[in-house]
């Protein structure tokens, strides 16, 4: 595979040389810029460097100094977010026992494979929400192009309760559990809640992740009740707020999602038990929900496969599972906003667009499904002012898919052309 980087002073693309300022020419035989809810049809969208320059109907003029881009059989759309991975690692029989034997390093190193299979799915951009504390070291390291991925936002490690989902310690043996406190995201007061979200803005996280209820893959018996009290997720997310953070609450019981959604999270994940009281809570306050359907069929699946899961989250997985599909359709039904995301790391990396298969069955339009995926996911993220549509002055962040997913939303998974930042990292 060869890359395009306008930045360079020479790359080579086809046998084209490029030179710094060069433009890329695309051109489109369908385009969905996200800007509008229409298709267009025979468009030209114009890159210099990393930015968007210009969208132009018809076909421009092919002429030597210009580098052209032949996508006139596929549809162009925004380069796609997802807002729930866990970009470190992914779902296999052994990933329990990798708790004792994996270094950081080989954390790592694997990242670097998931992260660039995200990439090559189309997905631009993603929301990590919680791993080690390696996602930090492979943001940075993406960011300066030593390695190939997505760009990621990331909440370091999630922050949870003692004995609660994101207690790094659960299942272990009693001399190895010792007692985490907020350095490592274990909290049991407000105070200590505001110790550990400061903790995550000091190690560079960008946002911040709490596990509001039980879940499902944490080796404990309860899967939905509320493990926070609601004077530490008031603490949380007010604290969230003051470093300029937005806050995400892993959630499947309904008293869990009410304590977060009155505190002001930004977004509930899962959702999985979220009742017609809590879907009028989440259209009051502006919460988003980010669904990750494919985690909840990956788990009910993997359940029914046996040693593929400790035996205590067999329940668990069998019960939750398969509810979150049925969930998100009565959510959507009922006007709760949307963000596209999937579990990935839960689900493998590199099947993120199968979340608008299992979208579009429980009755969201196709269009809608790729806004989820684009213009919201850059509202909550800040960046709306440069990510989720194709426009002049937007960073240009371009796929291509090789039919017309508002005919067969399948071809959101049959990826042919992915450009980040005016570099070409796939086209087939």
């Amino acid at each position: 595979m060869r890359k395009i980087h306008l930045l360079s002073m020479l790359l080579f693309f086809s046998g084209i040389t490029l030179l710094r300022g060069q433009q890329i020419h695309l051109h489109c035989g369908k385009l969905i810029d996200c800007k509008s809810k229409e298709i267009q049809e025979n468009m030209s969208v114009i890159i210099q460097e990393n930015k968007i320059i210009e969208v132009r109907k018809g076909y421009t003029q092919i002429s030597p100094e210009h580098t052209f881009i032949d996508l006139k059989d596929k549809t162009v759309i925004p380069g796609l977010m997802d807002m729930h991975v866990h970009i470190e690692g992914e779902s296999s029989k052994t990933r329990y026992l990798e708790r004792f034997t994996l270094n950081d390093a080989d954390v790592a190193l694997r990242s670097t494979q998931y992260a660039k299979r995200t990439l090559m799915a189309g997905f631009t951009t993603v929301r990590d929400l919680g791993g080690s504390g390696v996602n930090i070291a492979l943001r940075n390291a993406i960011n300066q192009g030593f390695v190939e991925g997505p760009r990621i936002f990331t909440a370091e490690k999630a922050i949870g309760t003692t004995g609660g989902h994101a207690d790094p310690t659960n299942g272990v043996r009693r001399e190895l559990m010792e007692d985490p406190g907020p350095k490592e995201g274990v909290i049991n007061s407000p105070e200590e809640a505001r110790k550990a979200v400061r903790q995550r803005y000091k190690n560079g996280a960008n946002c911040i992740k709490i596990t509001a209820t039980g879940g499902v893959l944490s080796v404990a018996k309860d899967g939905q009740g509320p493990q926070f009290t609601q004077e530490e997720l008031n603490a949380i997310v007010s604290t969230a707020n003051d470093y300029g953070m937005h806050s995400a609450a892993h959630a499947h019981g309904e008293e869990g999602m009410k304590r977060a959604i009155l505190a002001g999270i930004t977004t509930i994940e899962h959702g999985t038990l979220m009742t017609p009281e809590i879907m009028e809570l989440m259209k009051q306050k502006g919460t988003y929900y980010v669904p990750t359907i494919s985690a909840g069929r990956f788990v009910a699946d993997k359940a029914k496969e046996e040693g593929f899961y400790p035996k205590i989250i067999v329940p668990k997985a069998l019960a939750i599972g398969p509810q979150i599909q049925g969930t998100f359709a009565k959510a959507y039904k009922a006007g709760v906003k949307i963000a596209f995301g999937t579990d990935s790391g839960v689900s493998y990396h590199g099947d993120n667009a199968n979340e608008f298969i299992f979208m579009h069955e429980a009755g969201m339009p196709a269009m809608e499904a790729i806004l989820s995926a684009t213009v919201t996911p850059a509202k909550i993220l800040g960046v709306e002012d440069q990510l989720g549509t194709i426009e002049a002055g937007k960073i240009a962040d371009i796929i291509a898919v090789k039919g017309n997913p508002l005919q067969d939303i399948k071809t959101m998974t049959e990826v042919a052309f992915v450009m980040k930042e005016g570099v070409i990292y796939k086209n087939e």
